[in-house]
């Protein structure tokens, strides 16, 4: 890897001892205090151009608020080892939390205001482009305490709940693995362990999880605490604000009502016989009497093939632009602008993100590129984020975050693209199967894995709500979860019960899985819907993306046709996936 293949960050700040950082730092503490002044216990008497100004301004303070917070983010998740990135990532957190403790009053009193008051200032249509944000903040109200209160909460977080989502972070990227391959023992870093569940040879993907997951367990006591710990947070403030479920205030962030939450993982949950049945096809695509969990991502026929960076830029550009031309040069300034980041080295954030930063700056990559397909579908992923990102930035910063539900359709969506691609140009029958697996695997672990995680994350918050949970028995409860989904079509190894151990959305974003499963479904039903009307459905995913955070989930979807609200919606994701076993099993029966 060169420089190249690393993120440039200097076009947020030259370094970090830059002046302008603290300059910002100092300007963002007295625009807030600035805020504070003005509006502090008037928010409830603002006509509709009181309370616009109050909203753009606002706007302003989080966007300047929040730029060195992020750069020193990304200067911690690209080498957490540096202790300057290390204070740094401190000093932003330390000061994401005073600034929210000084403005959350405005918050507290836009969710007071009696509805008779309210209604007649929102109806003035100087506010129309704030409306969803506004009746989004104002769901909470039930679940908000007293300022002070709240302030106190947001204070002890730091030495709380952040300090502890730190700690996991560092000792995370601290980690290194000793491990024999090809004849030679040497070090890797976590990302190159499991990028050899693509490797080939069975006994190598066996031993790449065995000694990763081995090497967590060694971290047991820590790993066990900081989880019991996450969960007992979680509890006690969902106690304190009256939540009755934990996955209530995610659910009342995304816009969806617990029923249908729980009705999206029970048809994922009736659909995981089609998981075994591909299973099972693997199996004896390799060879095997059964799968191991270790063989679920092993490559057939073609998947080992290795692709170098610059092949993968050119298949997801390609992938992207053969949908909307538009989209080529947007991905395209990930790699010119050098704001992607890729080479696995010690220090560096495990797995892959896309960072947002603000509606007036352009996002970041983060990814482990080892050079087999499913980074390339990483890479693919990942762009769809960044795309994401620029199309919405016609909105304002209050609207520039889609809702989590549809968080991952630009980038579920991209590598759909990226493998109908790559399969409509293949005339290779062994490449057309191996690509195949790769994509019903992509769709499994997006579905059916999502939904895993989720019900693990469920059955570890609720029976932390007892007592605390020994490491064993967060292992038992992983195993369980995982052992309905395989059945009896693949065997466990052993080392897996520490399956959970690592697995950072657990930590930092509570109940997130279950939106992957959202997208994915939402994406397969997307792309249904392209391969029916054909370019005529460019604009409506374009409408998509451009509205960034402004509506609702099931608005959202409606741009483009698709009713989240309808009974079936979710199993005809699942009927699609079933044609794609369907077309596997047709490659694979004997001629």
């Amino acid at each position: 890897m060169t420089d190249t293949m690393r993120w440039d960050t200097t076009r947020l700040y030259s370094s970090p001892d830059a002046p302008e950082l603290e300059r910002d730092y100092g300007q963002a503490a007295a625009d807030a205090g600035a805020f504070r002044e003005r509006y502090l216990g008037k928010v409830g008497t603002l006509d509709a151009a009181g309370l616009l100004a109050a909203l753009q301004e606002y706007e302003r303070l989080q966007e300047s608020a929040v730029l060195p917070q992020l750069y020193g983010h990304l200067l911690f998740a690209a080498d957490s080892e540096s202790d300057r990135h290390k204070t740094l990532m401190q000093r932003g957190m330390e000061f994401g939390n005073e600034i929210s403790r000084e403005i959350l009053f405005f918050d507290l009193e836009l969710m007071a205001i009696p509805e008779d008051s309210f209604a007649p200032v929102i109806a003035d249509g100087r506010l129309a482009g704030y409306r969803h944000y506004l009746a989004a903040i104002r769901r909470f109200q039930p679940y908000a305490l007293p300022e002070r209160e709240e302030q106190l909460l947001t204070r002890k977080n730091l030495t709380g709940i952040q300090a502890f989502s730190k700690l996991f972070d560092e000792l995370s990227a601290s980690l290194t693995f000793r491990m024999e391959l090809d004849g030679e023992e040497r070090d890797f870093t976590g990302e190159e362990l499991i990028s050899l569940l693509h490797h080939p040879d069975a006994a190598v993907r066996e031993r790449a999880l065995s000694v990763f997951l081995n090497g967590h367990a060694d971290q047991g006591i820590v790993l066990s605490t900081v989880f019991n710990t996450v969960a007992l947070d979680h509890g006690q403030e969902m106690e304190l604000r009256g939540y009755s479920d934990p996955m209530q205030p995610t659910n009342l962030g995304n816009e969806l009502a617990m029923e249908a939450v729980e009705h999206l993982m029970q048809v994922t949950e009736r659909n995981f016989p089609l998981a075994q049945e591909y299973f099972r096809i693997k199996a004896g695509l390799l060879g095997m009497d059964k799968l191991k969990n270790t063989d679920v991502y092993a490559p057939v026929g073609e998947c080992h093939r290795k692709y170098s960076f610059e092949d993968a830029r050119k298949l997801v550009l390609d992938a992207y632009s053969g949908f909307n031309p538009d989209y080529g040069p947007l991905i395209d300034g990930f790699f010119r602008e050098r704001r992607i980041d890729v080479e696995p080295r010690p220090g560096k954030s495990g797995g892959a993100f896309c960072m947002g930063l603000t509606p007036q700056l352009p996002p970041y990559l983060l990814l482990n590129f080892t050079g087999n397909l499913r980074d390339v579908s990483t890479l693919a992923h990942e762009a769809g984020h960044g795309l994401h990102y620029l199309r919405s930035q016609e909105q304002t910063m209050l609207n520039y975050h889609a809702p989590l539900p549809l968080a991952e359709t630009a980038s579920v969506f991209g590598e759909m693209l990226l493998t109908s691609r790559m399969l409509a140009e293949e005339t290779d029958r062994e490449v057309k199967i191996s690509l195949l697996c790769a994509t019903i695997e992509d769709i499994i672990a997006t579905t059916f894995r999502q939904v895993v995680l989720t019900r693990f994350e469920q059955r570890l918050h609720n029976e932390r709500s007892s007592g605390l949970l020994p490491s064993n028995r967060i292992c038992e409860i992983w195993w369980e979860e995982n052992g309905k989904l395989f059945g009896d079509s693949v065997e466990m190894i052993e080392p897996y019960r520490w399956g959970w151990s690592y697995i950072s959305h657990f930590i930092h974003t509570r109940f997130y899985c279950y939106a992957y499963t959202f997208a994915e479904l939402l994406v397969l039903s997307l792309y249904s819907r392209y391969r029916e009307t054909g370019p005529a459905f460019v604009p409506l995913f374009d409408a998509v993306l451009r509205s960034g955070g402004s509506r609702s989930p099931a608005d959202t979807a409606a741009l483009a046709g698709i009713d989240i609200n309808d009974p079936g919606f979710w199993q005809k994701g699942y009927d699609l996936l079933a044609e794609l076993v369907g077309q596997l099993k047709g490659l694979v029966k004997p001629t």
